[in-house]
C-alpha cells in the first residue's frame, strides 16, 4: 500500500512538473509573438493593418505566411504547441485600435491546455 502511494505521488509530481514546464514555455511563445507583432506594427503600420484585417493567423514560425486557424500539423517546429493570433479592429476617438489575442495551445494526457496573451495595438504616431 505504501509503495502504491509513493508511486502515485511521484507520478503526480512528474505530471505537474511537466505541465508547469509546458505552461511556462507556452507563455514564452505567446510573449514572443506579441513582441514580434509590435515590431511588425512599428516597421510598417500600413502592412500591419492590412495583415490584421484577416482575423486569424497561424504563427508557426512568426511570419504572415499561414492565414486562418492553426491545424494540428502546424505546430511550432519541434514542439507540441500551436500558436495562433486572433485580431479585431475598432475605431475609437478617430484612432484605430487593434486587439490581438495570441493563443498557444497543446494537448497532453490531461487534455487540452491554453495560454492567451491579449494586447491592444494602436498607431502610436496618431495623435
Amino acid at each position: 500500500m505504501i509503495i502504491v502511494t509513493i508511486v502515485s505521488l511521484v507520478s503526480n509530481s512528474l505530471r505537474n512538473a511537466t505541465f508547469s514546464r509546458n505552461n511556462a514555455q507556452a507563455a514564452s511563445y505567446a510573449q514572443a509573438a506579441t513582441e514580434w507583432l509590435r515590431t511588425q506594427r512599428d516597421n510598417n503600420i500600413a502592412v500591419f493593418l492590412t495583415n490584421v484585417s484577416t482575423t486569424s493567423w497561424c504563427f508557426k514560425d512568426l511570419s504572415w505566411s499561414i492565414s486562418g486557424a492553426c491545424i494540428e500539423s502546424e505546430n511550432i517546429p519541434g514542439t507540441p504547441f500551436l500558436r495562433q493570433g486572433n485580431f479585431s479592429t475598432t475605431l475609437s476617438g478617430g484612432k484605430t485600435l487593434i486587439t490581438a489575442d495570441v493563443v498557444v495551445s497543446w494537448n497532453d494526457s490531461q487534455g487540452e491546455h491554453v495560454v492567451t496573451n491579449s494586447t491592444n495595438f494602436t498607431d502610436w504616431r496618431q495623435r
